[in-house]
């Protein structure tokens, strides 16, 4: 009766999208080109402010990661929040499932905007985006940065992380289709872990992470990144980059972040967010907006 009455989902979608229309934002689809169509969030024209692309990463998509985010980069920033493609309503004909084509894809919207220099922000599964972008455009991509990001990952790191999460499949971590598995995901994502009933759980799963699961498990697979045990696909970005980690982060480990900084090269920062795990943005919002404001201004 309570799944079917009240879905915190809903009610919650709701409060987002008005705190995005009252940052200026508003839902917009376009075709990038005959086979791909992307949604996001972004003004409805570009003003003179400078433009900030902010990329999700899995879970549920682009606004729901990036809420405390909105308000406060809309006031100096063009914001837009894409979908990655199969996550909202952002789709696909093509058979592409790497990093790289959702790299381009977002690249191609931007380009559609008449948006020809930005910068970038993505967490997790959005920094191996970010990161992409950066090194495929170096001429529009302006700034980086890139938080709770693995993209110097290996395969034995999923391995680990099953471990850590006690389970057999990551896609079952990645994409939780049972509470038990989303209470595991939760329980690494966030440094303090509250108890969530079941029925709160079952309804994030049903709204957020039954869509489009086939072929978000194929996006898992897909991945050009972290397919050897070796960092040899990893190379500077002519960018200043800003990397963002929780200091208790287990999906990606800090050891991940501080090698990371080193393959980065010396145009690469890196800023560790104490007591927080995976999702910095949410757990220490205030924290993370400034080093990321004080980075994208020129101020650190």
């Amino acid at each position: 009766m309570v799944d079917s009455c009240l879905s915190f989902v809903s009610i919650y979608g709701s409060f987002l999208r008005r705190s995005l229309s009252a940052a200026g934002l508003s839902s917009q689809t376009i075709d990038i080109d005959s086979d791909t169509t992307l949604h996001f969030w972004g003004p409805s024209a570009a003003t003179s402010k400078p433009p900030l692309v902010l990329i999700h990463g899995f879970g549920p998509h682009g606004v729901w990661q990036w809420r405390p985010q909105i308000s406060f980069f809309a006031r100096e920033f063009d914001v837009y929040i894409p979908d990655l493609l199969f996550f909202g309503d952002s789709f696909t004909k093509g058979s592409d499932r790497s990093e790289v084509f959702q790299a381009a894809s977002v690249a191609k919207l931007l380009e559609k905007l008449r948006i020809s220099r930005y910068s970038v922000v993505g967490t997790s599964y959005g920094g191996f985006v970010a990161y992409r972008m950066a090194a495929m455009w170096p001429e529009r991509v302006e700034k980086v940065v890139i938080a709770s990001s693995g993209v110097n990952m290996r395969r034995s790191d999923n391995s680990e992380l099953l471990n850590r999460a006690k389970m057999k499949n990551i896609e079952d971590f990645m994409l939780p289709s049972t509470a038990v598995q989303m209470r595991a995901l939760i329980g690494l994502a966030v440094f303090r872990r509250p108890y969530i009933p079941d029925f709160f759980l079952n309804d994030f799963i049903n709204k957020l992470y039954r869509e489009n699961r086939k072929e978000k498990l194929e996006l898992s697979k897909g991945l050009t990144l972290g397919q050897d045990d070796t960092d040899q696909t990893i190379s500077p970005l002519p960018q200043e980059v800003l990397i963002v980690w929780g200091d208790h982060d287990q999906i990606f480990l800090l050891e991940k972040a501080i090698e990371l900084h080193k393959l980065l090269g010396e145009r690469a920062k890196l800023q560790i967010i104490k007591k927080t795990s995976h999702v910095p943005q949410l757990e220490q919002a205030g924290q993370f907006n400034n080093i990321v404001k004080d980075f994208l201004n020129g101020l650190s």
